[in-house]
């Protein structure tokens, strides 16, 4: 097992505390809705869903919900065997397959799926090459198929640290690097923006992704005991509902996302 997947594994407890936290909540919340707002043909048609670094089944487990056949990859043993456990408790076990794989080599049997929606949540900061990366992702993904990218904001990170931490010397240094660390995973991070992004998706042939911003005001209010309050809560989602596509609110949101489709 490598010293990655390690730490990956041994932060299990960790991520699901944070999944199950209002900000967890926003950022599956928001990326479901800013997706299925692309699906075409029939809405109770089937989609055969590929879901990249997929972990425990966070996006999965929500797309099955909705009748899909989701494919999760994943490096992280643990992570998968959770995914795998959730899916049995949700009565979902038929429409979730697990594979054990480096998205950089993916098995023949999935870069030969032909899917029709592929996702790469949460995966771009960890990597060094995201054009070969991105080229991997897109790989499985049928013509015409839809492709939904996700990362850390790096616009975010200088204000967060200002507003967060009061470390104003700190979010002037940030302003100047693509360098951080994420200390539940105990891993180094470089942070993309969603022009980067946008850039390498539309020479890859994925031509002009909507752009999203997912947690547009969550973690610029420090009081996050208040989050918590479900009246709070309801009306923080429905804020963050309506800021997710509205400019210039993306631009600063924590996280971003890039749904487009590959070209035909």
């Amino acid at each position: 097992m490598s010293d990655a997947t390690e730490k990956f594994d041994a932060a299990m407890s960790a991520w699901r505390e944070w999944q199950e936290a209002p900000w967890g909540r926003l950022r599956y919340t928001i990326a479901e809705a800013n997706l299925v707002r692309h699906f075409d043909g029939p809405a109770d048609a089937p989609l055969r869903v590929l879901d990249l670094a997929g972990g425990d089944g966070g996006d999965a487990l929500r797309l099955a919900a909705r009748g899909h056949h989701v494919t999760i990859v994943d490096y992280a043993p643990a992570m998968l065997t959770a995914a795998a456990e959730r899916a049995g408790a949700a009565g979902l076990t038929d429409l979730i397959a697990c594979v054990e794989a480096d998205v950089n080599a993916l098995p023949a049997e999935i870069t030969d799926g032909e899917f029709d929606v592929v996702l790469c949540h949460s995966l771009l900061q960890y990597v060094d090459d995201v054009r070969h990366t991105l080229a991997a992702s897109l790989a499985p993904l049928r013509p015409g198929g839809l492709f939904s990218a996700m990362a850390i904001n790096r616009h975010s990170v200088p204000l967060t640290i200002a507003v967060r931490e009061m470390d104003l010397a700190a979010a002037v240094a940030a302003l100047d690097t693509d360098q951080a660390r994420t200390q539940m995973f105990d891993s180094a991070l470089t942070l993309r923006t969603a022009e980067e992004i946008a850039r390498h998706l539309s020479d890859l042939g994925c031509q002009d992704p909507h752009h999203y911003g997912i947690r547009s005001v969550c973690d610029y209010i420090i009081d996050d005991a208040r989050k918590r309050d479900p009246a709070f809560y309801e009306d923080l989602e429905r804020l963050e509902l309506a800021l997710t596509d509205r400019h210039p609110y993306m631009h600063t949101a924590r996280l971003f996302q890039l749904v487009g489709r590959k070209h035909e």
